[in-house]
């Protein structure tokens, strides 16, 4: 089973990030680069999004971020008495590539994540819990759902295979100007599907049983997710390679990515929230009139504004997380109103207690993580031991019983909740945040392209949210702005690149 709260299974054929930076083009003409861009959000999205823009634009353009908050977004970490853990997604496939390639580039090293033993827990009792024996979990498995956990893992990484497809074409330098485009470049048919229905429905009509979809697939949903498998089929794969080997973070906090990434892009950091974006007519240094962005923003008391040749915008367009008016757009920019799911972390240094999921002695119980099903009417999603961002932080094997625990939960807990799960605590602290979107099969993701040099990478965490797609997506909308700056239309939304590249490297 995998660990709280995962990441995503994909990413970039280790053929290096500098691979044709200025586009593959042989001797084709290249317009001057932009002056300025402004990227508003500096989590994974942005950061990676400046990173990759620098490549491509080359060392003049000035490229500022806007973030009102810290840089890293939604990987955020939380203190528990001096140490930093990971608040919201902590672990990393081993297929991420672009992840993978960002911690070796910018001199960050991985942490494997801590292993432990993981159980299932129905409301009544432990409907699953693993072994520390290998043999001993396959023969539980085959015994309560016959070969389902063999198929289901066939059934993901045949999706993974075609996935990975992205990086060879992000390495070619190919871009797609929507995320369904993308999708279909890389899975076809089958993977717009895949938003379209339910994670239920596709793997009911695969075959696969109920019993296996409420106690294996349907926990996993609602520790990644805060959901069940009502989500979207292709979301719900993303979500289930989580459950893989192999997951890693990063040392010191995952959040240390996106500084890194701000700091190797030579990105210009300004402290405030932005306001509005509007289109104007400026005369540059040439003296010609062009069209350019307003950028209006508020950073403390004052109100400020600055105008770009490009903008990226890498946060959620929900009024919920970034109010940002755009003004006098003709056609009008339409309004999103998809909805992101609230959810609340909360780590307490405490004493589990253990007999409310098993009566076994609490010496005897040797679970580190408990995953609950739809039925379970508990009050949390998941539970689990986690360790602090930095190894050197990793306290000593307990003595007394306690660890520091992380809890999903859709609400904030009480007291009298806590002291239902622990015998007893001696600290507790909580993050509430929407976390990801609500996933509501069929699937519309918003547009990559707003207006003719305005991008919006966070579509396509309606596709799936999670680092490596936001890295994805960032790369993506680099290389799109790129092409589109310079007219090059032969670079965007090519079909057949698969049989096409077949054949080369």
């Amino acid at each position: 089973m995998g660990r709280v709260a995962a990441e995503l299974g994909s990413s970039l054929l280790g053929l290096g990030l500098l691979f044709c930076s200025w586009g593959c083009l042989g001797s084709a003409e290249l317009r001057a680069p932009p002056d300025k861009i402004a990227i508003i959000g500096a989590g994974i999205g942005g950061t990676a999004s400046a990173y990759y823009l620098r490549q491509k634009f080359g060392k003049d353009v000035k490229i500022d971020l806007f973030e009102r908050q810290e840089v890293g977004g939604r990987l955020a970490t939380m203190k528990v008495e001096g140490q930093d853990y990971e608040a919201g997604g902590s672990v990393i496939h081993p297929l991420n590539l672009h992840m993978k390639r960002f911690v070796k580039d910018l001199g960050l090293s991985a942490a494997p994540t801590s292993s432990g033993l993981t159980g299932v827990y129905n409301g009544e009792t432990l409907v699953f819990e693993e072994s520390s024996w290998f043999i001993m979990n396959i023969i539980k498995l085959v015994w309560r759902y016959g070969f389902q956990s063999l198929r289901m893992h066939m059934w993901v990484e045949d999706i993974l295979d075609k996935f990975m497809r992205i990086y060879r074409y992000q390495s070619h330098d190919y871009a797609f100007s929507s995320v369904e485009k993308l999708l279909h470049a890389v899975g076809g048919d089958d993977f717009l599907g895949m938003l379209n229905r339910t994670l239920q429905e596709t793997l009911q009509k695969a075959g696969f049983s109920e019993k296996f979809l409420n106690e294996m697939v349907a926990p996993v949903m609602r520790v990644n997710y805060g959901q069940s498998t009502g989500i979207s089929a292709f979301v719900g794969a993303v979500s289930l390679t989580a459950t893989d080997s192999g997951l890693w973070a990063v040392e010191g906090g995952n959040k240390l990515v996106c500084s890194r990434l701000l700091q190797a892009s030579k990105g210009n950091l300004i402290s405030g929230s932005v306001m509005s974006i509007e289109e104007k007519t400026r005369s540059k240094r040439t003296g010609n009139p062009t069209k350019m962005y307003e950028v209006v923003y508020q950073t403390g008391s004052e109100v400020r504004s600055e105008f770009y040749d490009i903008v990226l915008v890498a946060t959620p367009l929900s009024q919920k997380m970034s109010n940002i008016t755009f003004l006098n757009f003709d056609p009008p920019i339409e309004e999103f109103h998809q909805h992101y799911q609230p959810i609340v972390t909360t780590l307490v240094k405490g004493e589990l207690n253990s007999t409310l999921f098993s009566s076994r002695a609490k010496d005897q119980f040797g679970l580190s993580t408990v995953l609950t099903t739809d039925s379970s009417d508990l009050f949390i999603n998941s539970i689990g031991i986690v360790s602090p961002v930095r190894e050197e932080d990793n306290p000593q094997p307990s003595e007394d019983g306690t660890y520091v625990w992380k809890t999903f939960s859709p609400e904030v807990l009480t007291k009298q909740q806590i002291l239902k799960l622990f015998v007893s605590y001696d600290y507790a602290v909580k993050k509430s945040w929407l976390a990801y979107p609500h996933y509501q099969p069929p699937e519309k993701c918003p547009p990559i392209i707003l207006h003719d040099r305005l991008y919006y990478l966070n579509g396509i965490e309606f596709a799936a949210s999670a680092m490596e797609m936001s890295a994805i997506a960032a790369h993506n909308a680099a290389l799109l702005a790129y092409h589109r700056w310079n007219g090059h239309a032969d670079m965007i939304d090519q079909d057949g690149l698969y049989e096409k590249l077949k054949t080369e490297l």
